[in-house]
């Protein structure tokens, strides 16, 4: 009894430890896109120096997780546990090389004139990216499935803008041969963005995982 008291308070632990991770990465996605609007290259630099905490957050984590398996051998929903959270953690990390990524493009366009409708898709984009990866979060901590494949579902509307944003980009480039530079990084920037939804569907089937032990798509 003992064994399995002080086993739960370790999956607890994990569990609360992904969610500060989690929290972290929300905010260098808002930071990174905000960053990106107001051409802030000092948030931008914070975002890049932020990263490391990220980083080791997760190395720190997923090494918990394995000493977990190891040393405990879990069975069944246990086992399920520990390796959604290193399932989880993958995407977290991921997500945050993305916000680095968008960062570094800001600094690339410092001093070009923003194309005004293009960032408020970016912006819209990142929200949507922000609500899904809290949603799934949410969906984690419940073990609510149906929440997680509606989370997932959202990932048809940043592809949607992502779509519209690569038209708007390419009728620019084709008009104006100046601001192919500037529309080329914001291109770069909204593909990150969308794989970062990506990444929050990937949690989504992790949580699914994690209930039904079952395997699936939902990308």
């Amino acid at each position: 009894m003992t064994v399995r008291v002080s086993f739960d308070k370790a999956l607890v632990a994990l569990q609360h430890d992904i969610l500060k991770t989690a929290s972290l990465v929300e905010k260098a996605i808002y930071d990174s896109v905000q960053a990106l609007v107001k051409q802030d290259m000092a948030a931008a630099a914070q975002v890049i120096m932020g990263d490391d905490m990220i980083d080791n957050l997760c190395l720190e984590i997923e090494d918990r997780c394995i000493k977990l398996i190891a040393t405990q051998q879990p069975m069944a929903r246990d086992l399920r546990i520990a390796i959604t959270g290193i399932k989880i953690l993958v995407s977290l990390e991921r997500m945050g090389d993305h916000c680095v990524d968008i960062a570094r493009a800001t600094m690339c366009l410092s001093g070009l004139l923003p194309i005004v409708k293009t960032l408020e898709d970016i912006q819209l984009m990142a929200n949507l990216a922000r609500q899904m990866l809290k949603e799934g979060l949410d969906a984690y901590v419940n073990s609510d499935v149906e929440r997680a494949r509606e989370m997932c579902a959202k990932d048809d509307e940043v592809d949607y803008i992502f779509a519209k944003i690569f038209r708007d980009l390419l009728a620019v480039m084709t008009a104006d041969s100046k601001a192919v530079v500037q529309s080329a990084y914001l291109l770069y920037v909204s593909r990150y963005l969308e794989r970062i939804a990506d990444q929050a569907t990937n949690v989504g089937e992790a949580v699914i995982y994690l209930v039904t032990g079952e395997r699936g798509e939902l990308n």
